[in-house]
């Protein structure tokens, strides 16, 4: 999730999510409840019953721990806990750079080699979406692939590369404005995880963001995933802000699932 959506929102905001939709064959929506917002749980819940949607991808700060066990009770929608996303943040120019090696960061090219390259990075990734019977994983990650492939057209991904081979190691996508980097997907290709070149590919994102005078950089994952955090850790990175996740599916859709 785009740290603008649960950041750059004054207020409790539904959307249409149309790509989504498509893609799992579902309607779907998004309902973010940004960090600092006044919005109360019956306003939530009301949302979530008023809409439409086959599913309301429900996400909210994380210190509002009593919502989830009141959000069971929403009419007409069964709630499925769908894990936490954590942030963190590191100032450009503060990273604890790796050692020198015959590595380079460059840009990328060719549809197929995108999607060859996120398929295999992040097939076992468990994003949100494994939570929710109703969505198919192999869906999940060509969405990965679509999201990579925009901002390949936008010139904001990048690949870790061999110097000598130019193999790709590593793949990272960005999304970029004037004061921040935030990291969307990053990570090294299956044959060359436990090298330490994930710090590397990190390394060239912050060149990256330092080159265009940006002030910080942003990263999020689920919370399970605790190798890629204290890779972050280890780097710089600090926390910053945890959000829940909560799938508000059709109660009559999960009865034709798994039964009632």
């Amino acid at each position: 999730m785009a740290v603008q959506e649960a950041t750059g929102i004054p207020a409790l905001v539904s959307r249409e999510s149309p790509l989504e939709s498509a893609r799992f064959g579902r309607s779907i929506e998004r309902l973010t409840v940004p960090e600092g917002a006044d919005d109360s749980l019956s306003e939530v819940r009301d949302a979530a019953s008023g809409s439409a949607a086959d599913i309301v991808i429900l996400r909210y700060p994380a210190d509002r721990v009593d919502w989830f066990a009141r959000l069971l009770a929403t009419p007409g929608r069964d709630a499925i806990f769908a894990d936490c996303l954590m942030y963190w943040r590191l100032r450009a120019g503060a990273g604890r750079r790796p050692e020198p090696a015959a590595l380079r960061t460059s840009g990328v090219t060719g549809t197929d080699v995108v999607r060859s390259l996120v398929a295999d990075i992040f097939h076992a990734y468990g994003n949100h979406y494994l939570a929710n019977p109703l969505l198919d994983p192999a869906d999940a990650l060509a969405g990965y692939q679509e999201w990579a492939l925009r901002f390949v057209r936008e010139d904001s991904c990048v690949t870790l590369r061999d110097e000598e081979t130019d193999d790709i190691l590593g793949l990272a996508t960005l999304d970029e404005t004037e004061f921040r980097t935030e990291i969307l997907l990053a990570g090294v290709v299956s044959r060359a995880q436990g090298r330490g070149l994930y710090a590397h590919l990190l390394k060239g994102i912050e060149d990256r963001t330092l080159a265009r005078g940006a002030a910080e950089i942003e990263i999020s994952t689920q919370a399970h995933n605790v190798r890629v955090q204290r890779a972050w850790a280890r780097y710089g990175f600090e926390p910053l802000r945890a959000l829940i996740t909560v799938h508000l599916v059709q109660t009559s859709l999960m009865c034709a699932d798994v039964g009632c």
